[in-house]
């Protein structure tokens, strides 16, 4: 559906452009010709992107205001700041326009023995394709996995559940591994909370969320649907999920996230006390699916997670995320 959605909305930005295209040469009043319908094509096309770019800037700005503290460490320069807000907005670009647009196969199985397989669960207003970068490197170190399509957009967290246990199951089945890792985006993270707290965590080897709000983000009061509502940092579904969780379920998650997410504001809040917490800077919440440095520690956890004895002794676990303590800028794991 929501694939549907974006390439409705893709074709109506581009007979937009066509209009206002034919509106500046019939302002401008000169013969059309090849030269005039390309600068007038390209002219709208400009016009466009600044008034997308214009959304990521309001992103930016409702996030500032409503913002947590910035450590020091993790404040970026100028250049830092502008690439940033371009990072984002390519990002959020590349997803609306293409990757979730014209979603591929979500499914791999690869012929690996002893390699857990991997669930992909999408955030908000997202799709299967949101993974297109991770399932892409999943896919090359021969790792089998599965991206599911939560529907309707705007249902309570909790009817997603049952789709998730489907999901669950039917991996569980084509890899032939009784246990899994789940990864999930934004509030992808809540839909498996909500997932441990109806079934258990029993066969769940890992759960590693990226700019999940897992105590709300102030920016949910201007979404749509039962799901947006519970997202809000004073949510009554919010607290009774916190308050069902044992420390142990609470141990079996990584929560990465950014101090820089222009979605998920206070940006602590994805903060998890009693889970693994890896934090980042200079990361907007969209571009997380797609930076190297987040995709590299989601990699290495979930070498974790495979291996935990193997990936302890070679290494694997701090090619990245151990590198981040020397270089706190770019992250680092507490």
């Amino acid at each position: 559906m929501i694939a549907r959605m974006l390439r409705c909305f893709l074709l109506l930005q581009l007979a937009a452009v066509g209009a206002l295209a034919l509106g500046a040469l019939r302002f401008w009043d000169v013969a059309p010709s090849v030269q005039a319908w390309t600068l007038a094509l390209l002219s709208s096309l400009a016009v466009l992107l600044l008034l997308r770019a214009w959304i990521t800037v309001q992103n930016f700005g409702l996030s500032w205001h409503y913002r947590s503290a910035t450590p020091v460490r993790y404040k970026p320069p100028l250049r830092g700041r502008l690439r940033l807000f371009f990072d984002e907005f390519f990002a959020t670009l590349l997803a609306s326009s293409w990757s979730m647009a014209w979603p591929k196969k979500n499914w791999h199985i690869a012929l690996q023995a002893n390699a857990l397989p991997v669930l992909l669960v999408h955030g908000y207003a997202c799709n299967s394709g949101y993974w297109r970068q991770l399932g892409a490197l999943l896919e090359r170190h021969q790792i089998s996995h599965h991206a599911l399509d939560l529907e309707p957009l705007g249902a309570a967290i909790d009817d997603y559940v049952p789709q998730l246990q489907r999901a669950i199951e039917a991996l569980r089945a084509r890899s032939g591994s009784p246990d899994l890792i789940i990864v999930a985006h934004s509030m992808g993270g809540l839909v498996v909370r909500a997932y441990l707290r109806a079934h258990g965590s029993a066969g769940i080897a890992r759960v590693i969320t990226l700019g999940t709000p897992h105590h709300g983000t102030h920016l949910a009061q201007f979404g749509i649907g039962s799901n947006a509502r519970q997202m809000r940092p004073d949510s009554h579904w919010l607290a009774t999920l916190a308050a069902s969780e044992s420390a142990a379920q609470r141990a079996l998650l990584t929560s990465i996230f950014s101090h820089h997410d222009n979605i998920v504001a206070p940006q602590t809040s994805c903060h998890l006390p009693g889970a693994k917490n890896i934090e980042f800077g200079g990361v907007g919440h969209v571009a997380m699916g797609r930076d190297y440095r987040i995709l590299q520690c989601v990699l290495d956890e979930i070498a974790l997670a495979q291996h935990p004895g193997a990936a302890a002794a070679n290494g694997i676990a701090h090619d990245v995320c151990g590198v981040l303590h020397q270089n706190p800028v770019s992250g680092v794991v507490i």
